[in-house]
């Protein structure tokens, strides 16, 4: 990650060493959700032209070595050559909205949009650790890619002070392993989004029908790679074995087995295309009785 010259941040490896002898708060993996990188996004994409990245708020829940980000929002702030001001009365008044909605949700740091990491990220990194004090404020950078030689992608950061009589301006940003995570109900928005070519007409069955040929193309992958392993051609993983056997093998200690699961398919996918035939049979006698 490119540093600026006249920075004095540095960019070093991870380590796991504490500050000044004080057993260290410092989490060491952190995930983000879906919806905290969508208000990234969305507060990137409504700045001014002369902003040249924004920053903002993040909140979640922590462990003594896991962050979870869970949202995120704006704080207004101006960066010139000279200096930098963040408003931090609109930070505590957004906050104190968010808890009222999330209680749940505390402040865990703080996101910026680029890849540059400067003395101005360090005054604004010391800000954010003494509102997450007497933990570690964490740092998330999201590189848009829309600057030419860049890719899109997102880093997390924890910071370490460096000298003897540290200044708030002089810290070490440490990179921490970051993920996405997100929750079953929002796998087929992100898989719309993802796809090459999004439609806004699909309807309901449509997303269905997409998510069904999904789930049978990974049992198939599955079926394949049984057959495989029967085979000899390659050896199996035993760990794969067993959580295959925890999924599949529910339904056939209880009563009725796979029988009751498969009559219970069959029953949804009847009341389905009745519905289906009653909605196509009552759009028919509405335009009758236009006519």
């Amino acid at each position: 990650m490119p540093i600026r010259s006249s920075s004095s941040a540095a960019y070093i490896q991870n380590s796991s060493t504490s500050t000044n002898g004080v057993p260290s708060t410092r989490p060491t993996s952190l995930t983000i959700h879906p919806s905290a990188l969508f208000s990234i996004l969305d507060h990137y994409l409504r700045r001014t032209d002369a902003q040249h990245r924004v920053i903002g708020t993040l909140l979640g829940t922590r462990t003594d070595s896991t962050v979870d980000i869970k949202s995120a929002f704006a704080v207004l702030h101006s960066e010139t050559d000279e200096q930098v001001a963040v408003d931090m009365d609109y930070h505590r008044a957004m906050y104190d909205l968010c808890t009222r909605v999330r209680p749940n949700e505390t402040i865990v740091g703080w996101y910026s949009t680029g890849s540059d990491l400067n003395t101005y990220s360090a005054l604004i990194q010391n800000f954010y650790s003494q509102e997450t004090a007497p933990n570690q404020a964490v740092h998330v950078a999201l590189d848009t890619g829309t600057e030419e030689g860049k890719s899109a992608g997102v880093k997390a950061y924890v910071s370490s002070p460096v000298g003897i009589f540290p200044k708030p301006e002089n810290c070490v940003f440490v990179p921490i392993p970051c993920e996405l995570r997100f929750h079953e109900a929002e796998r087929s928005g992100l898989d719309l989004m993802l796809s090459p070519n999004p439609s806004s007409n699909q309807t309901d069955l449509d997303v269905l029908a997409s998510s069904l040929t999904d789930v049978q193309n990974m049992l198939n992958r599955v079926l394949a790679y049984v057959q495989s392993v029967l085979r000899g051609e390659v050896v199996g993983d035993k760990a794969v074995g067993r959580y295959l056997m925890d999924v599949l093998g529910t339904g056939v200690e209880e009563d009725g087995g796979w029988t009751a699961g498969l009559q219970d398919t069959l029953m949804v996918t009847y009341l389905a295309n009745l519905v289906r035939s009653q909605a196509e049979v009552s759009a028919r006698l509405a335009l009758t009785t236009a006519a």
